[in-house]
């Protein structure tokens, strides 16, 4: 959390409220006039940022429904639900308590956090563990809690995995278990990704086993 920036979007005046209020102290604070900067230095951030919006903003709107980054969206009209996802943004109207502020700060972030920690980055594709989810160019499709499992695994080992590997710690078989559980699941999902993306190159497989 002390490694939190809070960047403000356009507004010097909150800007100086909150370096003046030793509740702020443990955060970086930035200041910025240029939407497209803020967006691109968060890249490298763990970033919180508070922007003030009226009607005329529709265009800003556009440009951050594509960032992945918590967003506090402070409104003098009605919240515009729906647009961002819940995970990642909190709503406040003026005029607002400024240790509310705080507060919604640390909520978010912590939301953030947890999302983030569940996500896995595989082979282009985005796996959510907790939505047990597998995302790409804004496709998702929705798995069983054993494929995700199976991906879990396939994400935390760069070698082929053995069926008798799959069936010692996804079903705690032994390696003697006759069964084709393993050659179903994995058809199962090879199916499922190649009917979902049109991926039909997703799991492989060679003598030594499955890999991604």
């Amino acid at each position: 959390m002390n490694n939190l920036t809070i960047s403000i979007f356009k507004n010097k005046i909150l800007l100086e409220i909150i370096k003046e209020i030793k509740l702020f102290s443990r955060f970086k604070i930035k200041y910025y006039e240029d939407l497209d900067l803020c967006i691109k230095e968060s890249k490298n951030n763990s970033q919180i940022l508070i922007i003030f919006f009226d009607k005329g903003d529709q265009k800003n709107y556009k440009k951050l429904k594509e960032v992945n980054f918590p967003i506090i969206i402070v409104n003098k009209v009605s919240n515009p639900k729906n647009i961002f996802s819940e995970d990642l943004v909190e709503y406040t109207n003026i005029p607002f308590k400024i240790f509310d502020l705080h507060k919604k700060i640390i909520l978010l972030f912590a939301r953030y956090e947890f999302k983030k920690s569940s996500l896995i980055n595989l082979n282009g594709y985005t796996v959510d563990k907790n939505e047990r989810k597998i995302k790409k160019n804004k496709i998702e499709l929705q798995l069983t809690e054993k494929e995700i499992n199976f991906l879990i695994l396939f994400s935390e080992n760069k070698k082929p995995l053995t069926r008798d590997f799959f069936l010692k710690t996804v079903w705690n078989y032994s390696a003697q278990t006759d069964t084709h559980t393993i050659e179903t699941h994995i058809h199962r999902l090879r199916k499922k990704i190649f009917e979902k993306f049109n991926d039909n190159n997703f799991i492989k497989n060679n003598e030594k086993g499955y890999y991604i």
